[in-house]
């Protein structure tokens, strides 16, 4: 006997109940009309996911109720198709009496199966994640029993399906519960951010469930951006033997088929297989849906960006012409007293490069207005950081004027190593809406910008970054003959620190024992810690590292704890 599934890789919209089940609905009449028996969505896919504090808006979880209930009407005619949805739903009283608070709603993160115009099998979330993005505890009450039911094959026998969601499969025991309820098949919904490498961490950690239970597996993942966080795609089956049977394209929509063949009791499924990539070609185009999808689901017409000739500005500059195309991106120069003039030719060549509209303001002017005005109250004190952040508040100052008279997100160009280390201008530099790189280290920064210049994936131009630009030591240019590494550690070691401390939580001694310079060390933990206050007032940004600045990282600012 054989099975037809397909997997709706969709890109959803938090709260955009209508367009999602509307994009739901069109997939399931496509999935129906291949012959399809039986259609995955992605977690939660008829709110989008995640929710947060919507979720405890009663009149919210109505309106999810109300968009079920036209998605069971919309596909009643599907005969023979079983359609799997994920929404929030209100638990039964024993389920609430578990919940802590009883001014919060008790839900649960709930798997419908619609068939025929009515609801066949529904199942509870069981494992509800509480680290890194994830808040789920803070909402949802977990399930606690299996659920497997029975979907007709091709010719009417019946093949025993079990449902898991995300992080029910990251354990042994949700999915050994559905082997013992005679599930042929585990069925996981998912919605799972990216970060560099997820794609691998997924499919060992599936392998492990499979290799456990004796059953294949399918992955049903969604895709898009949301806020900061990214969704790649990347749906996929695995053999029972934990062979990889079928990968779904990355960072796309798709409808992916898939069929599992049951012959003298042994499982086998077929499906196409989208190549891996390279961990620069994944974060690029996480980097460009983030843009794309941040800009587009919250209806900015554009974007406008201060170009200074650096490589940070040039990065963001490649990636939001990825994103949004050439006539919807507007590059702004804006050369200061200390701005070397290969900033202002790289700047120019760029954007040629790229086509996109150019404008130069100088901002000496503003400048020398701003000196003139403070300079009574600075008398006797000599010139300081004070006047390099003047000049990058001007900027921030102009860009923000733009925005406002022809609706335009600011797009920041600041890069990770920048964020923790605190070099960056509060309501200068890093005034703006969507931070592009803010979870990108330097290091990578070069790398990114040297793969896009032997790749063009979109089309919008090949080799668009002068090479100067990647070549030349990085400076702010706010004081004469400045370069970033006059006050930081090399970016090599900067970034290493940074990951091993910021990321992975190791301790200073123990970067230290791994071979760093105590001095670099200390510094560089202690410029973490005394930067807090800045990075709370960053716009957001994608995320494509397994702990970014923001919702990976909650360290209070008001702090006395020495490491």
């Amino acid at each position: 006997m054989t099975l037809h599934l397909q997997v709706a890789q969709l890109n959803l919209t938090v709260g955009d109940l209508g367009g999602n089940t509307e994009k739901i609905a069109a997939a399931a009449r496509a999935a129906h009309a291949a012959g399809a028996q039986l259609l995955l969505t992605p977690e939660l896919s008829v709110c989008g996911y995640p929710p947060e504090d919507l979720l405890l808006r009663p009149a919210f979880l109505d309106a999810c109720d109300d968009a079920l209930n036209r998605l069971m009407l919309q596909t009643a005619a599907l005969q023979g198709l079983h359609l799997v949805v994920g929404h929030p739903c209100r638990a039964p009283q024993a389920a609430a009496a578990r919940q802590r608070s009883v001014s919060v709603p008790a839900l649960f993160n709930m798997v419908s199966v619609l068939s025929g115009g009515r609801v066949v099998a529904q199942y509870a979330k069981r494992c509800l994640p509480n680290y890194q993005v994830f808040d789920e505890r803070r909402y949802f009450v977990a399930g606690d029993r299996p659920v497997c039911w029975d979907v007709p094959d091709t010719q009417g026998k019946l093949v025993r399906v079990g449902l898991l969601v995300c992080e029910d499969a990251w354990f042994d025991q949700p999915a050994l519960d559905c082997a013992s309820q005679g599930a042929q098949l585990l069925a996981v919904l998912n919605a799972s951010p990216f970060h560099a490498d997820k794609g691998h961490e997924r499919e060992q950690a599936m392998r492990e469930r499979v290799l456990s239970t004796g059953l294949p597996l399918v992955y049903a993942h969604g895709v898009g951006g949301q806020d900061e966080l990214v969704f790649e795609g990347r749906s996929f089956a695995l053999q029972a033997s934990g062979e990889l049977a079928g990968r779904a394209v990355s960072f796309q929509e798709a409808l992916w088929s898939l069929s599992v063949s049951f012959d003298a009791g042994a499982a086998q499924v077929q499906g196409s297989i989208d190549p891996d990539h390279s961990t620069d070609a994944d974060l690029w185009h996480a980097l460009v849906l983030g843009v794309r999808d941040y800009v587009g689901k919250n209806g900015f017409p554009s974007v406008v960006l201060g170009l200074s000739g650096g490589i940070d500005s040039a990065l963001v500059l490649a990636i939001a012409v990825d994103a949004l195309g050439k006539d919807r991106v507007h590059t702004v120069m804006m050369p200061s007293p200390y701005t070397a003039d290969i900033s202002w030719i790289d700047a120019r060549d760029m954007a040629a490069r790229l086509g996109v509209r150019y404008d130069e303001i100088a901002i000496a002017p503003e400048f020398e207005a701003f000196k003139a005005s403070l300079a009574p109250l600075f008398a006797g004190r000599a010139e300081d950081t004070t006047e390099e952040n003047l000049q990058a508040r001007i900027r921030g100052t102009l860009l923000m004027a733009l925005s406002n008279k022809f609706g335009s997100l600011v797009l920041t160009t600041g890069n990770k190593s920048e964020m923790a280390t605190g070099y960056c201008t509060l309501y200068g530099d890093m005034a703006g809406g969507f931070a592009v790189i803010k979870d990108v280290l330097k290091t990578r920064v070069f790398a990114l910008a040297r793969w896009r210049n032997t790749h063009d994936p979109f089309g919008t131009g090949s080799n668009p970054i002068p090479e100067r630009i990647i070549t030349r030591a990085p400076s702010a240019e706010l004081r004469p003959e400045q370069t970033d590494q006059d006050s930081l550690p090399p970016y090599e070691v900067l970034d290493a620190i940074i990951e091993r401390y910021m990321e992975n939580d190791d301790s200073p001694q123990a970067i230290q024992a791994a071979g760093f310079n105590a001095a670099d060390v200390d510094k560089v933990v202690r410029l973490i810690r005394i930067n807090e206050y800045k990075r709370r007032q960053a716009p957001i940004g994608v995320r494509v590292s397994h702990r970014s600045f923001g919702k990976d990282w909650r360290y209070p600012i008001t702090n006395r704890y020495r490491d």
